[in-house]
């Protein structure tokens, strides 16, 4: 299995003899209902569009997980699975494969690759997005991804998993408390899957973010508290940080059979 991380959320993942290119934010600046005043991302350096890509993957439809002007420059014939929300917002696109997954069903590409929804990150009052497990039909490896945090106790049920990809560290607002969860999340998280290897998620790489929203959000936690949470419930998970950019070929064990 490899991994490159994109920088925020964005993942290009090798499993299967597939590539899956994870809510990608590459092209453009990160902006919520055009409102620049009051949010803004960008990259300061170009970000190279991966090429040869199986299938997109969209968790959420908001624009930092279904990126407009990235998903406007991407190839629209490339396959794209995502929540229903987000199926919509590229379908809309005038993206011509769009499969749109619901929790608790799977969609197989090629024999080789099983895409499975979990729930996901609340978004408002009644919608509920995606989290991934992602499984090699071959050799049995798997990945799962969330990007904020919310993980659903249904993962108790698909454990172990190989690699656990979600966000270390809490971004608050003031009286609206986490936007997204990660200090214990990400330990809960471990102790249902059992991960031999964890990512974390959601950081600023090289990004930069500016605007009014960005002067109140406030960051807690890191890795290392996870790392020191994770000595503390005697598991072995390791917490590697990448760099945007680096492909890594994770070193995975044999997961042993129950």
């Amino acid at each position: 299995m490899h991994v490159t991380w994109l920088d925020s959320n964005s993942w290009l993942i090798e499993l299967g003899g597939k590539r899956i290119l994870l809510d990608p934010w590459l092209v453009g600046d990160l902006v919520f209902g055009g409102a620049t005043w009051l949010f803004r991302g960008t990259h300061p350096q170009p970000v190279p569009v991966p090429e040869d890509v199986d299938v997109i993957l969209l968790s959420q439809g908001l624009e930092d997980h279904a990126h407009p002007a990235t998903l406007a420059h991407l190839n629209h014939d490339w396959l794209v699975v995502g929540s229903p929300n987000a199926a919509s917002v590229v379908q809309k696109m005038g993206y011509s494969r769009v499969v749109a997954l619901p929790h608790g069903e799977t969609y197989c590409l090629d024999d080789r690759l099983e895409i499975r929804a979990v729930p996901g990150s609340p978004i408002g009052p009644t919608l509920v997005e995606n989290g991934y497990i992602l499984k090699d039909l071959q050799t049995g490896r798997s990945l799962y991804y969330e990007p904020h945090g919310f993980h659903s106790e249904t993962l108790k049920d698909f454990a172990p998993v190989d690699v656990a990809i979600t966000p270390m560290m809490n971004l608050e607002l003031p009286l609206l408390g986490p936007i997204i969860k990660g200090r214990e999340s990400a330990l809960r998280a471990a102790e249902w899957l059992t991960p031999q290897v964890m990512l974390p998620t959601a950081a600023a790489g090289q990004v930069q973010y500016e605007g009014l929203l960005v002067s109140f959000l406030r960051a807690v936690g890191n890795t290392d508290e996870v790392r020191a949470g994770l000595r503390d419930r005697h598991l072995t998970t390791q917490v590697i940080e990448p760099q945007p950019g680096d492909r890594l070929e994770l070193q995975l064990q044999t997961q042993p059979t129950v």
